[in-house]
């Protein structure tokens, strides 16, 4: 699609909003001047008009294809014959499912862990030195990088040549300057999905980092103060004063990147395509969606699965909104 085409879709939408909103409000202006006053549902149907298209969009795009989901995993693979359950059993029996179950855990335990301490606490420490708000643009940089850009990027890192070739991999150009064999990092069970979530972590950090900057700001400095007269040392300071009242904002970060890790994909398709052993759900729902002819049933299993995680997250957060609205 061609840049002037884009721009053509664009505007065209524009105007069709536009000229949606002018037209019904054209009508109900003359329809309430016509009974000389206004009817009682005016308000009610001004706000629906607005309302509608948004409540359109999202039904077509998010509502219709979940339901459409979740419709065709009790399908065959292509969406004609009535399977029943056979593709969830077919799931809870698939080693390969499974291990993606156990990769997905590791990504949830340790990414978002990480990225808010280490978000946290270079906030902290930023702030105490001159050259802080340099060092906070450089952690904020990977922010501005795709997932498959910064797969790219440490797929270099992580390059490796054969023992006796020259290692263009950073990590490995390392270790043999220190005398080590060169590893091939990336087909390591267990350490390659560690490797994987070390990018997550280097990109997310930024995330967690200006957020706890600004939180940081609204701790009153009087009380700082006070504990520092108080001989507490700043590691009790941290743990005991900024960690507790910040409490609110490292939920928020932790909620932010652990749905993004339950979306995790582009990173383990840039990197390793899901081979030895890092494949997680996402991988997973692809290759089974969009490779060797495709299928639908098993595809939409997993993507209702990835959904089903997300869920309680959600709901978990909406409830520590609430009960914070009743204080």
């Amino acid at each position: 699609m061609s840049l002037l085409n884009l721009f053509l879709i664009v505007f065209s939408g524009i105007f069709v909003f536009i000229l949606y909103f002018h037209i019904s409000n054209s009508i109900l202006d003359l329809y309430a001047q016509r009974i000389n006053k206004q009817f009682n549902f005016e308000n009610s149907i001004r706000a629906i008009i607005f309302i509608a298209p948004a409540f359109i969009i999202l039904f077509i795009f998010i509502l219709y294809p979940v339901f459409e989901t979740i419709r065709l995993s009790f399908y065959d693979k292509f969406g004609r014959e009535f399977v029943g359950l056979y593709n969830y059993n077919w799931a809870i029996n698939d080693p390969e499912f499974r291990r993606s179950i156990l990769n997905n855990l590791g990504w949830l335990l340790i990414v978002p862990t990480l990225s808010t301490f280490f978000g946290l606490v270079i906030a902290n420490l930023a702030d105490r030195i001159w050259w802080g708000s340099i060092a906070k643009s450089i952690i904020f940089m990977p922010m501005a990088i795709s997932f498959v850009g910064a797969g790219v990027i440490w797929k270099f890192i992580y390059e490796y040549r054969g023992p006796g070739d020259t290692q263009i991999g950073l990590l490995n150009a390392i270790i043999v300057n220190f005398g080590y064999e060169p590893q091939a990092w990336l087909t390591i069970p267990v350490w390659n999905n560690i490797f994987l979530m070390a990018i997550m972590i280097w990109i997310q950090t930024g995330l967690a980092l200006v957020i706890f900057s600004a939180a940081l700001r609204g701790i009153p400095k009087e009380m700082l103060e006070a504990a520092r007269i108080d001989g507490a040392s700043e590691l009790r300071i941290f743990f005991s004063i900024i960690i507790p009242y910040l409490e609110q904002t490292i939920l928020v970060i932790w909620t932010i990147i652990t749905i993004l890790v339950l979306k995790i994909f582009d990173i383990i398709f840039a990197m390793t395509n899901g081979e030895w052993q890092t494949g997680v759900l996402a991988n997973l729902m692809y290759d089974w969606m969009f490779r060797g002819g495709g299928d639908s049933g098993r595809g939409s299993v997993l993507a209702f699965v990835i959904m089903i995680g997300v869920i309680p997250i959600l709901a978990w957060n909406l409830y520590k909104h609430r009960q914070e609205q009743k204080i």
